[in-house]
């Protein structure tokens, strides 16, 4: 399912390139999303697991680039938050004695790899150092 994970990962990059050699506190970068930093360090985590960031601690602590910020795509950032955009399927499982429940499932998992096949292909064309110049 969608979540805001992509977001907030987006915002923490954006964030993290306007300053990419300073280390900034994840307090600093939830008070932007005005979320708790908790769930900044959740995603922080997920970042280092893909070598995108890298963090100290203490009290010149934070977190900052390890890439230049025109070598991360969107779909870079969209990869390491969701494996896939999926909508879902209906709670209940379809009858397959009706010609639309026999066949509803295989046509949504067709749909839904050509979602992501889009969504990845326009993604990629837009680099995060693209994206953050409008701020």
């Amino acid at each position: 399912m969608i979540s805001g994970k992509f977001a907030i990962t987006l915002h923490i990059l954006s964030l993290l390139s306007r300053e990419p050699e300073e280390f900034l506190s994840s307090e600093y970068l939830a008070g932007s999303m005005n979320i708790n930093a908790v769930l900044v360090r959740k995603e922080i985590a997920n970042l280092k697991k893909h070598n995108i960031v890298e963090s100290r601690e203490g009290k010149y602590g934070g977190t900052r680039l390890l890439k230049p910020a025109k070598d991360i795509t969107l779909n870079d950032i969209f990869a390491m938050t969701f494996e896939s955009v999926h909508l879902g399927y209906s709670k209940n499982n379809p009858n397959p004695a009706c010609p639309v429940g026999l066949k509803i499932n295989d046509r949504l998992d067709i749909l839904y790899k050509d979602v992501n096949s889009s969504i990845s292909k326009q993604l990629d064309k837009i680099s995060l150092l693209e994206f953050t110049k409008e701020f």
